[in-house]
């Protein structure tokens, strides 16, 4: 086995990231690994049709070891047992449609029946991980260089605001729980919150307890009303904290959608380079970080090359938006023949493969495992499983 190097897998080759083995090992259930991944790219941010989470195995499960791999394919069941994980987590779901019957006669079914013999947990982290700021598209970004990265088409409907009213005593103290729940948080701010004084009025009946005043009278106390916005997928917590720490008996809050888009959810990214390139320049440099024997593009415009778009996967659906974002080049994959003349020499297009395009996301499951629990064994796997070839 090679031990870690020092140097981060974003700063490394991808064929040196394939043959890195962590081999310390040290003891883990199951769901303490998914709570963790799930706290970066909560399920909350999957696509309606998608099917993220743990596909086989037990949460209460010990780990033993972690395999991490774009695809769950039959060789990559035989790496993890071969290797001693009981832990795959991979990006694409191996189960995507229902399953009807489990008779090993597609290579979903022989997965999942191998799987299952040998009690391995599979974990799929899919379109949750494309759409945080943090996920696939930076990835890409990263490795291309690019930089003032933002969300190409942000999400809607996924914040909540919350207002409460609370007594000057308690005011910090219901604040700072807030904070820690995880409300307040902004773009690259966290802590946001407004906040007014007011007077507010209550009278409890003979079987209240008030905090403050006498039951049977009324009472006219100085609150401060705190607003302050959530993640939708929070709320919960949010709300546990506030109550846990409010000292009313009778707690007073509303909680509204909202419906602005939310700047770190959402599909594609949107970067620059530092200095532009020329097309062939940039062509070139696109074959050479993917390491791609091919790039199906659209005509070349003879225009310099520095803003971008990037979608890992299948991105025909973002065309408008890297359009209208003003980018110079769209960098994704799976573009059928009549898509291409929807460019209208509007963009340089580059399809450089879904798997090509995407093979760097088991390197964003290593950095937060590996950051959270550094004695987990974890491996990288050393299957390609593109079902691709190029002749």
């Amino acid at each position: 086995s090679t031990p870690v190097p020092t140097a981060t897998p974003v700063e490394l080759n991808l064929k040196v990231v394939r043959e890195l083995v962590n081999c310390r090992s040290g003891p883990g259930v199951v769901f303490e690994l998914i709570n963790e991944l799930e706290s970066v790219a909560p399920l909350q941010f999957q696509e309606d049709y998608d099917n993220c989470g743990l596909l086989t195995g037990n949460k209460t499960w010990d780990v033993k070891g972690v395999l991490l791999s774009l695809d769950c394919t039959e060789e990559v069941i035989n790496e993890a047992i071969n290797t001693n994980c009981n832990v795959i987590v991979a990006h694409h779901p191996v189960i995507f449609t229902g399953l009807k019957k489990l008779n090993g006669n597609s290579f979903v079914e022989r997965t999942i029946i191998k799987a299952l013999q040998h009690n391995i947990a599979i974990y799929a982290c899919h379109t949750n991980l494309d759409n945080i700021q943090l996920g696939v598209n930076q990835k890409i970004a990263q490795k291309l260089g690019l930089t003032n990265c933002k969300i190409l088409a942000p999400k809607s409907n996924l914040l909540r605001k919350l207002v409460t009213y609370v007594p000057e005593s308690h005011h910090e103290k219901v604040l700072n729980a807030l904070f820690a729940a995880g409300a307040g948080n902004i773009g690259n701010y966290d802590s946001c919150s407004f906040n007014t004084t007011g007077i507010g009025t209550y009278k409890g009946n003979e079987n209240s307890t008030p905090f403050l005043g006498e039951k049977n009278q009324l009472s006219k106390e100085n609150e401060i009303k705190i607003e302050m916005v959530f993640e939708s997928h929070k709320e919960n917590q949010v709300l546990n904290a506030m109550l846990k720490t409010h000292p009313y008996e009778e707690v007073a809050f509303d909680i509204y959608s909202i419906n602005n888009k939310y700047s770190q959810v959402g599909s594609g990214m949107i970067g620059e380079f530092d200095t532009p390139l020329t097309e062939i320049a940039f062509l070139q440099h696109v074959k050479d970080v993917f390491r791609t024997p091919i790039i199906k593009h659209t005509r070349l415009m003879n225009k310099p090359i520095q803003k971008v778009a990037i979608c890992g996967g299948s991105g025909r659906f973002l065309l408008k938006n890297a359009i209208q974002a003003g980018a110079d080049a769209f960098i994704t994959a799976d573009f059928k023949y009549h898509d291409y003349f929807e460019v209208d020499n509007r963009l340089l297009l580059l399809d450089i493969g879904h798997y090509e395009s995407e093979q760097f996301t088991p390197e964003i499951f290593y950095d937060i495992i590996n950051k959270k629990f550094p004695t987990f064994a974890i491996r990288l796997s050393k299957i390609n499983t593109n079902p691709i070839s190029c002749f």
